[in-house]
């Protein structure tokens, strides 16, 4: 192989590798921001395309998974600025933040937990093991007002 020959590989190469590099740095762009609450380390959003992607590029990354979504005829929508309560099974608080989108991600100590999230006045729980080999998606899902009613 000669030398213009290997320079142009190594170019090539170069390419490819910033492109992956842009690739991964544009997902994590894309993320809203980080925030820590005592032991808990969130993240909430999902508002958009990019970053609904974003957060689901990083769900893996944390054993806490909630989603919000409102039941329609059509399907289900996504819900955004849903208040959130996380305590253990003896009642001591670990988080209580609004969740600005669809998802909220969530790092947590391994235990048992209540997770309280509210929409249009209705509230929902779910009891959850949160382990971090593992990963646990908690939905909740509310019914929403039919197109045209107004109650």
């Amino acid at each position: 192989m000669n030398t213009f020959t290997k320079v142009g590989l190594v170019a090539i190469a170069l390419v490819f590798a910033q492109s992956a590099t842009s690739v991964a740095f544009a997902a994590t762009t894309n993320l809203p921001p980080l925030h820590q609450q005592g032991a808990v380390t969130y993240l909430s959003g999902g508002v958009g395309s990019d970053q609904s992607a974003a957060l689901k590029d990083a769900m893996h990354q944390y054993p806490l998974v909630l989603e919000f979504t409102g039941a329609t005829r059509h399907g289900n929508e996504y819900l955004a600025d849903v208040p959130v309560h996380i305590a253990d099974m003896k009642g001591k608080t670990l988080l209580t933040a609004t969740s600005h989108g669809p998802f909220m991600l969530a790092s947590l100590p391994n235990g048992r937990y209540k997770i309280t999230a509210s929409h249009d006045g209705k509230t929902q729980q779910r009891i959850v093991d949160v382990n971090s080999s593992a990963h646990v998606r908690a939905m909740f899902v509310w019914p929403t007002h039919p197109e045209g009613s107004t109650s």
